[in-house]
């Protein structure tokens, strides 16, 4: 009994992580073509946006050497997974004067995987 559910644990360890590189890759793929632009994943490197190094649970607007918008700045946002959602989704929606001018992703998994794909960045 107990090798059983050994096993049966075990390959929802596996089917897990398959699923996350999964998410990884469609995540990449999104952020290299819809984020990177403006964006980078490096550490202290901005371009027209900010660094998203290690954003995840962050308030906004904290990267050194970043001119963020004032509504960015008076936000008090903090970015977890649902914030994250909502401003990839409709960044004019979350924050209305700010400045990027991105229109946002319209698909909830692509969403989903770029925010796995971030967060796996640290």
């Amino acid at each position: 009994m107990k090798r059983g559910l050994f096993l049966a644990l075990a390959a929802a360890l596996a089917l897990s992580a398959s699923a996350l590189a999964n998410a990884n890759e469609a995540g990449e793929k999104v952020f290299k073509s819809k984020c990177a632009t403006c964006h980078t994943l490096d550490a202290g490197k901005n371009r027209v946006g900010p660094s998203l190094h290690g954003i995840a649970g962050r308030p906004a607007a904290q990267i050194a050497g970043f001119k963020y918008s004032d509504d960015m700045k008076g936000s008090k946002i903090v970015w977890t997974d649902d914030k994250l959602d909502a401003y990839l989704e409709d960044p004019k929606k979350v924050v209305p004067k700010g400045t990027m001018v991105f229109v946002g992703l319209k698909k909830a998994e692509e969403r989903k995987d770029v925010i796995a794909y971030i967060k796996s960045k640290k």
